[in-house]
């Protein structure tokens, strides 16, 4: 059921993020509200464009956050991995996105004065507690 509802979802935010799909819903709005006199500006008439535009908007709030919330997963797994693959940064950032505001807020504090530090001509220096020693990864071989 998931997997389904995420290709849903996907193709859902495609479609709609598309210049088309604005134009159409404009097209609407404007049918709308060209047949408003011939409808006489009644209060069914107004109901119809407020059902209308408060459902699209109710559902597509759940399939924004579900795409929102696949691509910062997608996009911090990566981030993750490039900290992971390098020499230089501490592996302890990896999986911040699970710390309180609190935490992450140190965190920033000191990654901020780490730079304003570097920005003064001083070395930076670690941040917070020292990281264990990393294991040392097999380089990858270049391709020939």
């Amino acid at each position: 059921m998931e997997k389904i509802f995420v290709r849903f979802a996907t193709a859902t935010a495609k479609v709609t993020g598309r210049p088309w799909t604005f134009i159409a819903c404009v097209g609407v709005v404007l049918v709308w509200a060209l047949s408003g006199p011939i409808f006489g500006f009644s209060e069914t008439w107004q109901l119809v464009i407020n059902t209308g535009t408060t459902i699209v908007t109710f559902l597509m709030v759940f399939l924004i956050q579900n795409t929102q919330n696949r691509d910062a997963a997608a996009m911090q797994a990566k981030l993750d991995e490039l900290i992971y693959g390098l020499e230089g940064p501490s592996d302890r950032f990896i999986g911040i996105e699970h710390l309180t505001d609190e935490e992450l807020e140190r965190i920033l504090e000191e990654v901020e004065k780490r730079a304003e530090r570097v920005a003064s001509g001083q070395p930076p220096g670690a941040i917070g507690a020292k990281a264990p020693p990393r294991k040392p990864r097999a380089k990858a071989k270049a391709k020939a």
